[in-house]
């Protein structure tokens, strides 16, 4: 069985098709990032514009990839929430389309379970259960994770998610967007213990996070001390461990209240080196395992949406006629299968 994804949920246009038996038969990606960067972040109308320049081509460029003919495909999945509304329009509609023609099945596909189920992709997959950490520029949740579409939120942000925090911090040391990995690589050149940042809400009980105040005091911290490379380089690496010890302990956290042993993080963060050092670390005091995906299946992709498309056709999922999209929509609102 093989499927088509297409992802467009917000400022990249990804296109993959994976079969059950073959695994990742193609896989193209095209990033808006020069597109946005004069801006400073996402331009909600030219993403959707982009994605209609971008769609149809990179589809042609995965079919010649995996030397596939449309009879070959035995299922459409696409992006239908949470995103852009219009940038998620743009591959709904196209994969709805796509679908009736070829008289195959659509498969809305929510985009944080493609994020969740990207590390199954990898060689060693996590078995059931675990925590899920998603960390990413628009969520950070906790999730208690038994099976497919067997969620139960435990933490999440209750402000800025901590790839927007990473984001924000970043520009307010003068990088180029999206900052967060020049941040990061900022962050290298760094001495531990210059600089100490707070750990927001790991002074109380609970697993949601907040990373507002944490950019706030990186603010401060900026103004209060000299502009020059080391300096900023020392605030990126006290920034970036205040982020990383905060996960860190939220994680054991959830563990801790789940009783499960493995971890699985995903979404763009989780390709944050440290970040994975010290997940790793804090597994390997627990005697777990933690899992994650390739750095490059970490931010948006079509992969991730192809194999998501596949679980849920197999659990019976099928899209109907209209075209419908969901800007907003839990994880916990999905069902199980």
């Amino acid at each position: 069985m093989r499927i088509l994804g297409i992802e467009t949920s917000c400022d990249e246009t990804g296109i993959a098709i994976y079969d059950d038996a073959a695994g990742l038969l193609a896989n193209q990606l095209y990033s808006q990032v020069k597109l946005h960067a004069d801006y400073g972040g996402v331009v909600p109308e030219l993403a959707s514009r982009d994605h209609v320049r971008k769609t149809v081509p990179l589809i042609q460029a995965a079919m010649k990839e995996a030397h596939c003919q449309p009879q070959d495909i035995d299922a459409v999945a696409y992006t239908a929430g949470p995103g852009l509304v219009g940038a998620l329009l743009v591959g709904a509609t196209v994969g709805r389309a796509l679908a009736f023609a070829w008289q195959v099945p659509a498969v809305p596909v929510h985009h944080m379970e493609g994020h969740l189920l990207a590390p199954m992709l990898e060689d060693n997959p996590p078995d059931f259960p675990f925590v899920a950490l998603l960390v990413s520029g628009g969520h950070t949740q906790l999730i208690s994770v038994t099976g497919i579409g067997e969620y139960s939120l435990l933490g999440e942000s209750i402000d800025d998610a901590a790839g927007e925090a990473f984001d924000k911090t970043a520009k307010l040391l003068g990088l180029d967007y999206p900052g967060g990995p020049l941040l990061a690589k900022m962050a290298q050149q760094g001495t531990a213990g210059r600089f100490t940042f707070p750990r927001p809400m790991t002074d109380r009980p609970g697993l949601d996070f907040s990373f507002s105040g944490l950019k706030t005091f990186a603010a401060n911290t900026i103004r209060g001390n000299a502009a020059d490379t080391q300096t900023h380089a020392d605030i990126a690496r006290a920034f970036e461990d205040a982020v990383v010890d905060t996960l860190a302990i939220k994680c054991k956290r959830a563990l801790e209240q789940t009783g499960f042993s493995r971890l699985v993080i995903a979404g763009g963060v989780s390709a944050n080196r440290t970040l994975r050092a010290r997940m790793e670390e804090v597994m390997q005091a627990r005697g777990g395992e933690v899992f994650y995906a390739r750095p490059e299946f970490c931010t948006d992709n079509g992969a991730m949406i192809a194999y998501a498309g596949m679980v849920r056709l197999k659990g019976g999922t099928r899209g109907e006629l209209s075209v419908s999209v969901r800007p907003r929509w839990p994880l916990a609102e999905l069902p199980a299968i």
